[in-house]
């Protein structure tokens, strides 16, 4: 079995591309988000795609990556508004629902730990009823650092103790994952298919899943 459910109590689960399909943001920022940059402001669609994209992909990995001000201030645009327009393509991965559902069953304590800017997240949360199933929402605005961050990890435990040998963390990004084991979380999972319209990860880092089936059913809480 890919993992022993009797050596987890706290189980950290990532949004975007983990429990929600990642088309819906990269859709949005790599069509929505130029297409109606140049409606706004004008300007060749061609040339402000990838100006904008150079632009978005030089703060990778830091808290300005996620931070929906930042970029409506750098772009002049009211870039919560914008996400609204699209918010139909918000979905979640099959099975995420019957998962959520079993964790919960099961007694562990289960925290959703996001990048996600808060005023992206309200429309994610609206849409899917995500906060149902989680018994703490964490975002990195929060706690003033992104996952990446090696100090996330120990900043999160300040705040709210878990106990890192006994935790697992199911995420998207490597980076994240990276960060996490260095601080000591024990148990580590990765999606081979985060964007449903992206072809799936054959090389990854991780021991990882298609869909959540694979790691059910869960057992109760020892």
């Amino acid at each position: 079995m890919m993992i022993n459910w009797h050596e987890i109590d706290t189980v950290l689960l990532d949004m975007d591309g983990t429990l929600l399909d990642l088309h819906y943001d990269n859709f949005f920022w790599t069509q929505h988000l130029p297409q109606r940059y140049v409606d706004i402001h004008g300007g060749e669609l061609d040339v402000v795609s990838k100006t904008l994209i150079d632009r978005i992909m030089a703060e990778r990995g830091s808290l300005n990556w996620y931070c929906l001000d930042y970029w409506s201030k750098e772009l002049s645009l009211d870039i919560t508004a914008l996400k609204q327009e699209i918010r139909h393509l918000i979905r979640m991965h099959p099975s995420t629902q019957r998962f959520l559902q079993a964790l919960r069953d099961s007694g562990r304590d289960v925290w959703l730990v996001t990048n996600a800017h808060q005023g992206g997240l309200d429309i994610k949360l609206e849409k899917t009823g995500l906060g149902q199933w989680v018994q703490r929402i964490i975002t990195s605005h929060e706690l003033a650092l992104p996952k990446e961050d090696d100090a996330f990890w120990q900043r999160l435990a300040d705040h709210w103790h878990y106990e890192p040998s006994r935790s697992l963390l199911i995420d998207d990004t490597a980076t994240v994952l990276d960060s996490a084991a260095r601080h000591g979380i024990a148990h580590l999972l990765t999606m081979r298919r985060p964007d449903s319209r992206a072809p799936r990860r054959e090389a990854v880092s991780y021991p990882a899943i298609d869909h959540f089936d694979e790691i059910l059913p869960i057992p109760p809480r020892d």
